[in-house]
């Protein structure tokens, strides 16, 4: 592929994954992630890339969903406070090609099966966890964030559906915020090892902010999330074993 086509094509990608995931209250890191994996680009370039296209939609995200109140103060914040230092923390460790990509791929595989199999839309709710057992989920989901370039939410999302702690649309609302403060914390951490944010193509960042303005209007306003996870599920998944076959 050339040059040109993939200016053309990358952007258009990277489109369509904005509004994929923008639309569930997600920033798309994983799904950057995976279009960059496809294109076989380094993890210096994958990593930041992702978290800095990350903060640009899952600010879009916030913005929506708190518009429609569709959030929760009192479970977020013990997710948080302790996520953050620990996504410090992962952003500044460095591991080589030979871990990268498997661990990503991993990563990638448990966004498709959540995608794919957590569609049911529970209408009743769970009292939350005390603040110690969220402190704890908080610290671990922070370090995954941090370490592999994604912002989270793809670890939170699953858990808060799972546990159901709060609703649909407030979960979404909460990945959104989660998924903006520990992609922010991510590129910190990377840029105090010493590294350096690449020099990322301006079309990637207008295609993103395109994206997560379609997506996360039409998910916080109309959509029904089941086919958009269904569909989503099946790309990650497809990008996740190619990342985990790199690995054989």
């Amino acid at each position: 592929m050339s040059l040109l086509e993939l200016e053309l094509f990358l952007p258009l990608l990277f489109l369509l994954m904005a509004i994929l995931y923008a639309s569930v209250g997600h920033g798309g890191a994983s799904g950057y992630l995976a279009v960059m994996a496809l294109f076989n680009m380094s993890p210096d370039l994958m990593r930041p890339s992702a978290l800095l296209m990350n903060v640009a939609v899952s600010s879009l995200a916030v913005f929506f969903y708190f518009r429609k109140q569709a959030f929760n103060w009192n479970l977020f914040w013990p997710l948080t406070i302790t996520s953050i230092p620990m996504a410090y923390l992962g952003g500044s460790i460095q591991i080589s090609d030979l871990y990268f990509k498997p661990i990503i791929g991993i990563v990638l595989l448990f966004s498709a099966y959540y995608s794919i199999f957590s569609r049911q839309e529970y209408e009743e709710t769970k009292q939350p966890a005390s603040n110690s057992i969220l402190f704890g989920t908080g610290a671990g989901l922070g370090f995954l964030s941090g370490l592999t370039g994604v912002g989270g939410g793809i670890f939170l999302s699953p858990l808060l559906l799972f546990t159901k702690w709060a609703s649909i649309k407030t979960i979404s609302g909460i990945a959104a915020l989660f998924i903006l403060v520990n992609s922010i914390m991510g590129l910190c951490g990377y840029v105090a090892s010493g590294n350096n944010i690449p020099s990322v193509s301006s079309y990637w960042f207008l295609s993103v902010l395109a994206g997560g303005i379609i997506g996360a209007k039409l998910g916080s306003d109309l959509f029904n999330n089941n086919f958009v996870r269904i569909v989503l599920g099946f790309v990650l998944f497809i990008s996740g074993i190619k990342m985990v076959l790199s690995f054989v």
